[in-house]
């Protein structure tokens, strides 16, 4: 695959090339040997593109995964714990031991409910999501996932790895693009989301539309 347009959002990009220039190196060295040509085999049942050949997004994401692994580039997930109640909440978010979390929760008379953020690929304070899902989980991960590692201390940027419009068209319907959502995020402003982001929209090396006999 290769790199179609990238987009720096709160200096992320040049936060990386200053102070992290081998780990944007290595994200671009994954994706330009990521084989787009092995996920080509996903035949269209959709109405409007029955027979398609389409490419397939759990695929592109297994190819991925399996570059950024040869890199020592691993999930993190995160638990932590919940309640209903907005003023508990405010008092323990930012306790980061979970257990002392969950008492703290349970002290003040409500239920703690177990959950966790996950994210892609970390190294070195850099998150990395590759997305090729539907439309709304690129701002998931944007607004809560990045954010949350952010805001916690973790890391210092994340990479948002979506595809571009003309790869887009050639996956199921619904799913998010890079020209789409880098009108979001100016639409929002300047400083929203609040974490250092780097968009990159990727698209196969030879697109092209196949026809399932």
């Amino acid at each position: 695959m290769r790199i179609g347009q990238v987009y720096s959002h709160l200096n992320g990009l040049e936060f990386l090339m200053v102070h992290k220039k081998r780990l944007w190196d290595e994200i671009q060295g994954a994706i330009q040997k990521v084989d787009a040509k092995k996920a080509f085999d996903k035949i269209s049942k959709e109405k409007t593109m029955v027979g398609r050949i389409l490419y397939s997004p759990s695929k592109l994401n297994k190819l991925f995964k399996a570059e950024f692994s040869k890199n020592s580039w691993n999930e993190v997930r995160t638990a932590y714990f919940v309640n209903e109640d907005l003023q508990t909440i405010r008092e323990t978010v930012d306790i980061r031991d979970k257990e002392v979390q969950k008492q703290a929760i349970i002290d003040r008379g409500f239920t703690a409910f177990n959950t966790y953020n996950q994210v892609d690929f970390v190294k070195d304070r850099v998150a990395v999501e590759v997305q090729f899902g539907k439309y709304f989980s690129v701002q998931y991960d944007l607004h809560v996932k990045h954010t949350f590692f952010y805001e916690r201390g973790d890391i210092d940027v994340g990479i948002e790895i979506i595809p571009m419009h003309s790869l887009m068209s050639q996956m199921s319907s619904g799913v998010a693009w890079y020209e789409n959502e880098l009108t979001n995020i100016v639409r929002e402003g300047r400083s929203n989301p609040s974490v250092p982001i780097v968009l990159i929209g990727v698209e196969p090396e030879l697109p092209g539309i196949v026809q399932a006999n």
